[in-house]
C-alpha cells in the first residue's frame, strides 16, 4: 500500500473511531425513564398501622407498561409489581397488579405520581377478595442512571 493511499486511509477511519465513542455517551433513557424509573421509600397507612414500603419502579414507554417491585419492608415480603400508565404532562397514572411466588394475585395498586410523589391505594387480596386497603406515600429516594438503564 502506498503512503498517500495509507495515510488516507487513517484519515477516513479517525472520524469513524471518534464517531463511535462520541455514540457511547448517548444515553438509553428517554426522558420518560430519567423522570419517572427509580427507587420510591414511604409509610403505607392502613387498618393494621403505619407499614414501611420501598418500590423499584422501571416504565416502558412505548408499550405503556410499568413493572417493579414492591417490598414491605417490615415483614421483608417482595411482590412483582405489573401493569399500565398514563401520562398526561408532569403527573402519571399507574394501574398495577401484585404477584408473589410469579403466579399468586396478592394485591392492587393504582396511584398517581405528582409533585415528585407517589401517591397511591393498596388493596390486597386473599381468595379472590380485595380485603385491607393502604394508603402509600412515596417518595423517590434514587433515580436510575444511564448505566443502570443499559
Amino acid at each position: 500500500m502506498s503512503p498517500v493511499l495509507r495515510r488516507a486511509s487513517l484519515a477516513l477511519l479517525l472520524p469513524a473511531l471518534t464517531g463511535c465513542a462520541i455514540g457511547a455517551y448517548i444515553s438509553p433513557l428517554s426522558p420518560l425513564e430519567r423522570q419517572f424509573n427509580g427507587t420510591y421509600e414511604g409509610v403505607g397507612k392502613g387498618p393494621t398501622g403505619h407499614v414501611p414500603y420501598r418500590l423499584l419502579l422501571s416504565l416502558q414507554p412505548k408499550a405503556g407498561k410499568v413493572s417493579g417491585v414492591l417490598t414491605n419492608l417490615e415483614s421483608r415480603k417482595a411482590y412483582a409489581l405489573s401493569g399500565t400508565f398514563q401520562q398526561a404532562g408532569d403527573r402519571l397514572t399507574l394501574d398495577t397488579a401484585l404477584f408473589e411466588d410469579g403466579n399468586k394475585h396478592r394485591g392492587n395498586l393504582r396511584g398517581v405520581w405528582e409533585g415528585g410523589k407517589l401517591s397511591a391505594n393498596l388493596r390486597t387480596v386473599l381468595l379472590g377478595q380485595q380485603l385491607l386497603s393502604y394508603n402509600l406515600e412515596l417518595t423517590r429516594t434514587e433515580a436510575v442512571s444511564a448505566e443502570q438503564g443499559r
